[in-house]
């Protein structure tokens, strides 16, 4: 089952899935609002699920299958490859996940892994979701890094977080010597290359 908002890159995915002469698409599915009740209809072996769709989240539509099936097999697809959207969909419970830049032949590669009941991710994304790791950098210090980046000041975060201001200086201080930075703007250079996070 195909879940991508997008009418053209679904097409496109359906077209390659179907010419694999073992992998058939059972399902397209638009909305991540529909893919329950889809699976109930169709029960997949594989979810291909775009990671960000409109209505809904595709890391809240794992989320709903698992609670509602138990072991669902997903293999996430996004046009992000950063370690921080890698990592929120793994912990998740996708089992693999593939960009959508990359060939073909890694999407299809990617459905049989998932299949098999492997765990699938490319090598320069797994050494991403690495690095994202390593960092430390945890899920708090990632929304006011995602904060600053959209140029808001200490007080205005803690606004937008519900903490204090206090709370978010010692955030920074902790995101700067993680991030071996002097200041904002070098640990926002320093996240993006290290794609932690991602300049939408």
């Amino acid at each position: 089952m195909i879940v991508e908002d997008h009418v053209l890159v679904r097409m496109g995915l359906v077209t390659a899935a179907n010419d694999a002469p073992d992998i058939l698409v059972v399902a397209e599915i638009e909305e991540g609002s529909q893919v329950v009740e889809a699976y109930r209809s169709c029960r997949p072996d594989v979810v291909v699920l775009d990671l960000r769709m409109p209505d809904m989240d595709g890391t809240r539509v794992i989320t709903a299958l698992k609670e509602t099936f138990g072991q669902v097999r997903i293999l996430m697809l996004s046009s992000y490859g950063g370690g921080d959207d890698i990592g929120r969909a793994m912990k998740a419970g996708a089992s693999g996940y593939v960009v959508k830049g990359m060939p073909l032949s890694v999407l299809l590669d990617g459905i049989r892994a998932v299949h098999k009941g492997h765990h699938y991710l490319p090598d320069d994304l797994s050494n991403r979701l690495r690095q994202q790791e390593s960092s430390e950098i945890s899920a708090r210090e990632l929304d006011v890094l995602r904060l600053i980046i959209r140029g808001r000041s200490n007080k205005e975060i803690a606004s937008d977080l519900g903490i204090v201001e206090g709370t978010v200086k010692a955030h920074l201080a902790h995101i700067f010597a993680k991030l071996g930075a002097s200041d904002r703007a070098q640990a926002i250079a320093i996240a993006i290359k290290r794609q932690l996070l991602q300049l939408d």
